[in-house]
């Protein structure tokens, strides 16, 4: 399977899940719905910066030279636009079951504004997990190299 197909399935699903529970918290504790908003956001945003984290490691371990890195950024954005589509699809049919309420949005709100909300929720974060497990890794290999005097350091009159 495709990475980015992976990312796309987990994350989207991970979205879906939170509306629900979400959903269900609303309906029987409606008073607090904002803090519950929130906790879904951290828990999805966490998640993604998790995996982008563990993303920029990997890549990083296994192409210690900048230049020759995996192309991440496309990974994420296709996973981005994948997971976000399908979450609203998802969401969008999940709410035609009686007992499930995921906001009554139709069919183009759940493909074109939700999704693109989706969409930057997923490859933002992820992104900013590559940068920052790229120059983990990159300060690691860093402090493992001995350090060389630099050629104009030495002293010019002995």
């Amino acid at each position: 399977m495709n990475a980015w197909v992976l990312r796309a399935v987990g994350l989207g699903a991970l979205t879906v899940v939170l509306r629900t529970l979400l959903g269900f918290a609303m309906v029987y504790r409606p008073t607090d719905g904002s803090w519950m908003r929130i906790l879904g956001l951290i828990v999805l945003v966490g998640a993604v910066l998790a995996w982008g984290l563990l993303d920029g490691r990997g890549d990083r371990r296994a192409h210690p030279d900048p230049e020759r890195g995996a192309d991440l950024t496309m990974r994420w954005l296709k996973a981005g636009l994948a997971g976000g589509l399908g979450a609203g699809l998802v969401a969008w049919i999940l709410d035609f079951i009686p007992k499930f309420d995921l906001g009554d949005n139709g069919l183009f709100f759940e493909i074109t504004a939700g999704a693109s909300f989706i969409i930057l929720l997923i490859f933002i974060p992820g992104m900013i997990g590559v940068a920052t497990g790229r120059f983990l890794v990159g300060r690691e290999h860093k402090k493992q190299q001995p350090a060389t005097p630099h050629p104009t350091s030495e002293p010019l009159g002995v």
